[in-house]
């Protein structure tokens, strides 16, 4: 079982820029998918950025070039770099942990607000 937790969100100009954290309650240097998921009233989650236990990323389209994503073991965190950001950003983060291909389980954690607004 891995409990995830969230931090980092808040209120931020339009051109702002925030990071967001996501601290593990143990080890996911063999956690084979980590990723930062986003939703806003009334649509579905999805997925903004994803990284794999060897390093690889990605992004969707609206955030490339302006989120990154990145995994510090050592510390059991997963970071989301959010810069030159939008109003259509505005969403509930959610950081995500698939610990293994062979099974389906997975979890989450509980959100964080992040609101793009001048």
């Amino acid at each position: 079982q891995v409990q995830l937790v969230e931090s980092g969100g808040g209120l931020v100009q339009p051109g702002g820029s925030l990071r967001l954290s996501c601290a593990a309650s143990r080890s996911i240097s063999s956690i084979v998918s980590m990723g930062w998921y986003r939703q806003t009233p009334g649509k579905q989650r999805e997925l903004v950025a994803g990284i794999t236990s060897g390093g690889s990323t990605n992004y969707v389209d609206s955030v490339k070039g302006r989120f990154t994503i990145s995994r510090d073991n050592a510390k059991n965190t997963v970071y989301l770099q959010l810069n030159s950001l939008k109003p259509e950003d505005t969403a509930v983060y959610y950081c995500h942990a698939r610990p293994s291909l062979m099974s389906s389980l997975s979890y989450w954690g509980q959100g964080t607000q992040v609101t793009v607004s001048s």
